[in-house]
């Protein structure tokens, strides 16, 4: 009897001039040597505490990334999704800004926009496009868009990435009400960013109980 694989798959996603992208790796085995990938592996079971710690333990040897906030997304499985056999992949999605991206600076890390049309091994084009659905779906009633506009910002810098994610504009008033009944934000004391003609906008991170977790609201945006 064939042995099932085994793996994890992260989709990994940022958002750059409004636009979303995902790290991918070109394999450096067969089967699909050589082709576009999502960071992925087998899970070690004598060093994985479960499947969370296999996606950050690919994530870190693949990318050198060290992501805020990671979410289980799916499991894909079947008989030819893979063509060694029967396979199981546990995936997740994490999210990061642009500037972890480049303070990583790895050397085989590519950016593609999402909605690229690049050839992908696997089921690996259907994975990214659950994980796109979930974070944008998310983002109409949850601190999720949060996790990729920097460790500190300005609630204008929030709210376009919020607006570029939902696809939409937002009421400036509503959307501030928004973010102040979800409490996950703290200004940074003293400390401004130069908007211009404008007067300085104030600095903002969230705070640190929120940094790997969720605020969900009971009605969206």
């Amino acid at each position: 009897m064939n042995q099932v694989i085994c793996t994890v798959d992260v989709v990994l996603l940022t958002l750059k001039e409004n636009a979303l992208q995902v790290a991918l790796l070109k394999r450096e085995r067969e089967p699909f040597r050589g082709t576009l990938a999502l960071p992925g592996g087998y899970i070690h079971a004598d060093e994985d505490g479960d499947a969370r710690d296999a996606a950050l333990r690919v994530l870190r040897d693949k990318t050198g990334i060290e992501v805020p906030y990671l979410e289980q997304l799916a499991t894909f499985s079947g008989m030819v999704r893979d063509p060694r056999g029967w396979s199981v992949s546990i995936t997740f999605y994490a999210l990061v800004s642009t500037e972890v991206i480049e303070k990583a600076n790895h050397p085989g890390v590519v950016m593609t926009a999402v909605d690229r049309k690049v050839k992908l091994p696997f089921d690996h084009r259907t994975i990214i496009d659950t994980a796109v659905a979930r974070l944008r779906g998310k983002s109409q009633y949850s601190s999720l868009p949060c996790y990729l506009v920097g460790e500190t910002f300005t609630l204008p810098q929030l709210q376009r990435v919020y607006e570029a994610l939902m696809g939409e504009s937002l009421n400036k008033v509503s959307f501030r009400r928004k973010i102040a009944e979800m409490d996950v934000l703290e200004p940074l004391e003293g400390q401004f960013q130069e908007a211009g003609a404008h007067r300085p906008a104030q600095l903002y991170r969230l705070k640190p109980e929120w940094r790997e977790h969720l605020m969900l609201l009971e009605r969206g945006l």
